[in-house]
């Protein structure tokens, strides 16, 4: 199948750049894609018939983040996010911007510092981060896959002080051994093999509950397949599959992170533990839906 661009396209149906884009985005255009920043658009595509008005009001939280990131809307949920979760995700691996700190580069790309050393691998990978969460809403809609797990690795570590050490791998697997939390994890040379199987077995059924969405969680992180940043991509991905599956999402603050840690190591002898904590932080995550007037599913859950 050939594939043009958003311009080469915009020029044969005779409308906005702008138009082209939000019709992808939308999911009217059938097997368009994003290759980085670039839509890939098959030659063939028809132009989507035009919506009602009333049809273009977004009805779920997947549509209100695509419309207020397109429309670069301050002080809505999409900001919520991109500070609530950079924030807090982190925060949990040990960085030590402060929430302030952390919401004044989102909303400037600046940074004041007095009488304070900050860690420039924090700033950067905050800033990284927010990209993250621009890429995760544009393939929210999509089957997760291996190259964009990687992609997403790229872009947090990119620019940091592990992307100039030779043995550190940007958007690229472990070439070490490591653990977490003391407990080994999969080998360097298994890491690919694992994460197609993974892969494989999580994307054989097209809708997911809270509890298969977590399952995969936890197999990754056990499986830890980047040297750095394993964390992060995973509560990264979280967030794509909650938003692809009508699940509402949560964010892991500093309150349910130990809790967090424990649910992840006891999950295959009591899930209960993960459950709680996520089901605790998701009804904190209704109150930013509620807040917001954006309405969610109940039922999506816990399947």
């Amino acid at each position: 199948m050939k594939f043009i661009s958003v311009s080469e396209m915009a020029k044969r149906w005779n409308i906005s750049e702008r138009t082209v884009r939000n019709y992808c985005f939308q999911g009217q255009i059938p097997d368009a894609f994003l290759s980085g920043k670039t839509w890939n658009i098959p030659d063939t595509a028809v132009r989507p018939k035009r919506l009602k008005k009333h049809q273009n009001i977004p009805t779920t939280l997947l549509e209100v983040l695509k419309q207020e990131k397109s429309g670069k809307v301050s002080g809505g949920i999409y900001h919520k996010i991109q500070i609530e979760l950079t924030y807090n995700s982190n925060h949990i691996e040990g960085s030590r911007l402060t929430h302030d700190q952390t919401r004044y580069i989102y909303e400037t790309n600046t940074i004041g510092v007095e009488n304070e050393i900050l860690n420039v691998d924090d700033i950067v990978e905050t800033a990284n981060h927010f990209r993250c969460i621009d890429m995760v809403i544009d393939q929210a809609a999509y089957l997760l896959t291996e190259r964009f797990i990687k992609e997403l690795h790229a872009v947090l570590k990119n620019g940091t002080s592990d992307s100039r050490k030779d043995w550190f791998v940007v958007g690229g697997y472990k070439k070490l051994p490591n653990e977490v939390g003391g407990l080994e994890t999969v080998q360097p040379e298994r890491v690919h093999g694992e994460i197609q199987k993974l892969l494989k077995s999580y994307n054989s059924s097209k809708k997911k509950s809270m509890d298969e969405i977590l399952d995969f969680h936890v197999k990754f992180e056990r499986i830890h397949p980047f040297q750095d940043g394993n964390g992060r991509v995973g509560r990264l991905i979280l967030l794509k599959e909650c938003l692809r599956n009508d699940v509402v999402p949560f964010i892991i603050d500093e309150n349910l992170k130990m809790f967090y840690y424990r649910g992840l190591r006891e999950w295959n002898t009591e899930q209960g533990y993960l459950k709680d904590t996520c089901l605790t932080a998701q009804d904190q995550f209704k109150k930013y839906l509620n807040y917001f007037r954006i309405p969610f599913c109940e039922y999506a859950e816990n399947g």
